[in-house]
């Protein structure tokens, strides 16, 4: 099992971007949270197979609901297993 870290910027933040990517990650059965960062970017966390993140990656990319992504950022290792489902962090 992996882990995969995202950094998304653009135009993500007051457009449903977390509310969608944590329905995907719920839909592909993944661990892990999204969050809004003060840079207005957002960061995914997600746990599960190589294939699921890869899949999940490309879908943050191709700009789900209203947002305009202009860049992520992404970075794999080893999963910890540290969590037990997908959520929304505040």
């Amino acid at each position: 099992m992996k882990s995969l870290r995202l950094i998304i910027s653009g135009k993500v933040q007051g457009v449903f971007f977390r509310h969608n990517t944590k329905k995907k990650a719920d839909e592909l059965g993944l661990k892990g949270y999204v969050r809004n960062l003060p840079d207005d970017s957002v960061e995914v966390v997600a746990e599960g197979s190589r294939e699921k993140l890869d899949e999940l990656a490309e879908f943050c990319r191709n700009n789900p609901g209203f947002s305009e992504v202009d860049d992520i950022k992404a970075h794999f290792e080893e999963s910890k297993s540290k969590f037990s489902d997908f959520q929304i962090k505040k």
